[in-house]
């Protein structure tokens, strides 16, 4: 494996360490399974392409917007209804979240269109080169906030008084409740914070690609996937799923063809 390889594996597995940490986060401490977390992290593309567009704000700054706006959908949405059936059994939660999914997916083809929209500031194209490595400023940069996203949220977690409330409901909710743990109000905080990393993957994402209102569902299948391989409600399991899955995707798409680069991360 070259090394150009291994950084291009690197750099994608930051952005799928980035769609699966808030994922499994919610997933571990709710046992929801959050099928519009997808979409959630289309929604902040989205926010981030109408920042753009109207503000001319450049994507890496609207992201404390795009993180801002998810959050308010994501503790509003478990707040008023999640929690209303988050005690009867997660087939229920999955029914209301895909019902969620498909309200944001038609509401961004009713402001949006189903077109193609992408995002092209004038530094999209640049890099430079450290021997024979090439290293695009785009993805660094999406490198360094997808660390310093997961350092910040490792040390919320753990630090905080409110980490430690949603580490003690994802271990044993009963107990968290009998030592008096708010826990509908540690849910939805949890799927805030779940809304707004998505949020933030949607910013740093339009920065690559392209994009539609219907990309939800690529992005929740890489979430599973990376679940699989790290384990639920785990950020250091996200982190090591995450660049395993880029580290492997690359690795085989330069060896079979980018064409096979999806099933070799099925299989």
């Amino acid at each position: 494996m070259s090394l150009q390889i291994l950084l291009n594996g690197i750099f994608l597995g930051a952005i799928y360490v980035n769609i699966a940490v808030g994922f499994s986060l919610a997933w571990g401490v709710m046992d929801v399974i959050n099928v519009a977390h997808g979409t959630m992290i289309v929604v902040g593309a989205f926010v981030t392409f109408a920042c753009f567009k109207a503000f001319g704000l450049d994507p890496f700054l609207s992201l404390p917007v795009s993180m801002a706006v998810l959050f308010v959908l994501g503790y509003f949405s478990q707040k008023y209804l999640l929690n209303l059936v988050v005690k009867v059994g997660i087939f229920l939660s999955l029914i209301l979240t895909f019902g969620l999914d498909l309200i944001l997916i038609n509401a961004l083809l009713m402001i949006f269109t189903g077109d193609y929209r992408s995002l092209t500031p004038s530094y999209s194209g640049a890099s430079f080169q450290i021997g024979t490595l090439v290293i695009p400023y785009v993805r660094l940069a999406i490198l360094t906030i997808c660390i310093l996203l997961t350092v910040l949220l490792q040390l919320f977690l753990s630090k905080t008084r409110t980490g430690n409330a949603i580490r003690a409901t994802s271990q044993n909710r009963q107990a968290a409740q009998i030592v008096g743990v708010d826990v509908a109000k540690v849910y939805s905080i949890t799927l805030g914070i779940s809304a707004a990393l998505a949020g933030a993957c949607g910013s740093l994402i339009s920065t690559i690609q392209s994009f539609t209102p219907f990309e939800g569902g690529f992005f929740i299948m890489k979430a599973f996937i990376i679940c699989v391989l790290g384990g639920l409600g785990n950020v250091l399991g996200a982190v090591v799923g995450g660049l395993l899955l880029g580290i492997v995707e690359t690795t085989g798409a330069s060896v079979f063809g980018t064409g096979f680069q999806e099933a070799i991360s099925a299989i």
